[in-house]
């Protein structure tokens, strides 16, 4: 068997097996379950993955993916999932410069492409996801923003992803939606730090995603505005052409794709893409 028809058996035997695994998972009581499942359907019916698969993925997939590593390392016992998660151009910026990653999450198609176009991409990327901004405020919405115009009162302090990251092109998008000249106090490398400035009463309000607002509900609230439906960011997986562990990469994409996978990350807020 070649290695690349082993990695089309590696896809099709993981869409296969954890496939299998979304379907015993009924319901939140069947979680250990569906694991162990997964696991047997994956030991009986696919090649054996082994060794380390790491993982570069935006800084917004964080919670989802690290959630997902764990139920794709249940599935295939012997592989340890390494995450590497950050602002996507500058992860992209590490693969490019030689970084040994497997695997590459973007945010946007326009990241993903910097790396496809330097030859990095196996295949083609495909988009899994889409995500929207939403105004993460503190709790209780102190300043009674309603609206990104809100965000220009005198004496508002805002934060902003920088434009080179696919959170602050969409901010950039959304803001010139709405007509709005905004000038903020900070300008993050990821969404993260964005909403961290929040969390820590630095700043009255930034623009994140919607997902990063509903996995910190306990200390952010977030506020709906109309413009974000202009600015929606699709987010591509892909095998890297570099990969030291070509098949483990193959199959961690499949699994994304998978039903089981969709269902973590649509309960996270994610959209279909």
């Amino acid at each position: 068997m070649t290695s690349s028809t082993r990695r089309l058996a590696v896809v099709a035997a993981a869409a296969l097996a954890l496939s299998l695994g979304a379907t015993a998972c009924g319901s939140d009581g069947g979680k250990a379950t569906a694991s162990t499942s997964s696991a047997a359907s994956a030991s009986a019916t696919t090649p054996k993955l082994s060794g380390e698969v790491n993982v570069f993925a935006a800084a917004s997939l964080t919670g989802s993916f690290t959630e997902l590593g764990k139920k794709f390392e249940a599935a295939y016992p012997g592989v340890k999932v390494k995450f590497n998660f950050g602002g996507s151009s500058a992860l992209a910026q590490s693969i490019n410069s030689g970084a040994p990653a497997d695997v590459f999450a973007a945010a946007s198609p326009a990241t993903m492409k910097t790396v496809s176009d330097a030859g990095g991409v196996e295949g083609t990327a495909k988009n899994f996801v889409s995500n929207t901004l939403i105004i993460a405020v503190p709790k209780g919405n102190p300043k009674n923003v309603t609206s990104l115009k809100d965000l220009t009162a005198p004496g508002a302090k805002v934060a902003l992803c920088a434009k080179e990251v696919p959170c602050g092109a969409a901010a950039l998008t959304a803001l010139k939606a709405a007509g709005v000249d905004l000038t903020p106090v900070t300008l993050e490398q990821d969404v993260k730090g964005a909403l961290t400035k929040v969390e820590l009463g630095e700043v009255d309000a930034s623009l994140v995603y919607r997902t990063d607002v509903k996995a910190d509900a306990a200390k952010i609230d977030g506020v709906e505005f109309p413009e974000a439906a202009k600015a929606v960011n699709e987010y591509p997986i892909a095998a890297l052409a570099k990969a030291p562990n070509k098949d483990g990469a193959a199959a961690f994409v499949a699994y994304i794709q998978s039903a089981d996978a969709q269902q973590v990350l649509t309960a996270a807020g994610f959209q279909a893409p």
